[in-house]
């Protein structure tokens, strides 16, 4: 098969003095540090504002040394098992052999996973956008088996109902336009082939929520920018969670897209969701 596109990285957005971060004054903006311009960013790209694909994209690119770290100490490792639990989700033992699309795909955890799943023999193919983040996670799975591939998942380099399955853990809500994201998954799975999305919700319990929003928005963002480096990373974290739609809504944008039987469950006192759409063997008019 053809060899598949690298892609380009975009510079981290620099404080300029003609540039205005969204939703901010001039006049508000002469006042302002350069880490509050870096938060101004985070919080517009969490908003989905027109710059929230370069601004997602050298953010994970500043972050990538660090990432697998953050992950496992900002989550009390929790994460492994919430990855286990999606993997469970795609449905292997209908093409154990098959291959399979890792969506933002990061430093490959998921996929690294995937590929140790018992009595999975198939491949997996990993894409994202940011580049760094696949070259920190090189060496987790022999590249016979787990494939990093740079590339956006609103245009994936490869043809129509090519994968068994496909999976993103904690990526989807990155991406710059969620619906064609969901088009473009479709398009890439074979019929029958089951689409997983693992990621952060808000907790419906008053007494679990105050306690997620005390830790998202006041002590995540701290540790994060501390351990990272990167100022307004982790400030991004929580503003983009709290932008994405909850899990009937995204149920629906799935199904909108062409999935069926769209179920999901949540887990860990309602702090994360696993979503499932399967494409079908016919698409609905």
């Amino acid at each position: 098969s053809a060899k598949l596109p690298s892609g380009v990285l975009a510079a981290k957005p620099e404080r300029r003095a003609d540039r205005l971060p969204q939703g901010v004054s001039a006049a508000r903006f002469r006042g302002m540090s350069v880490l509050d311009v870096e938060q101004a960013d985070a919080r517009a790209a969490a908003a989905g504002g027109a710059g929230k694909d370069a601004y997602v994209r050298g953010m994970f690119a500043a972050i990538a040394p660090r990432y697998d770290l953050l992950n496992r100490v900002l989550s009390l490792r929790i994460d492994t098992w919430w990855r286990r639990r999606a993997i469970g989700r795609l449905g292997l033992t209908r093409r154990p052999d098959g291959r399979y699309l890792d969506l933002c795909a990061g430093t490959l955890d998921v996929g690294a996973a995937l590929v140790r799943t018992r009595g999975f023999t198939g491949h997996v193919v990993a894409a994202d956008f940011a580049e760094p983040m696949l070259r920190h996670g090189a060496g987790k799975a022999p590249r016979s088996r787990l494939a990093p591939v740079t590339a956006d998942a609103l245009c994936l380099p490869v043809g129509d109902a090519v994968f068994a399955g496909a999976i993103v853990a904690f990526g989807i809500r990155n991406v710059a336009d969620l619906d064609a994201a969901l088009r473009e998954v479709w398009r890439v799975l074979e019929p029958e082939a089951r689409f997983v999305i693992l990621e952060f919700t808000t907790p419906r319990s008053r007494l679990v929520r105050a306690a997620y929003h005390l830790y998202f928005h006041r002590i995540l963002p701290r540790i994060g920018a501390w351990v990272s480096g990167h100022g307004s990373a982790y400030a991004y974290l929580p503003a983009s969670v709290a932008h994405f739609p909850e899990e009937r809504a995204l149920a629906q944008r799935m199904e909108q897209a062409g999935f069926t039987d769209v179920s999901w469950e949540t887990l860990s006192f309602g702090i994360a969701a696993i979503h499932v759409g399967t494409r079908p063997r016919t698409r609905a008019e």
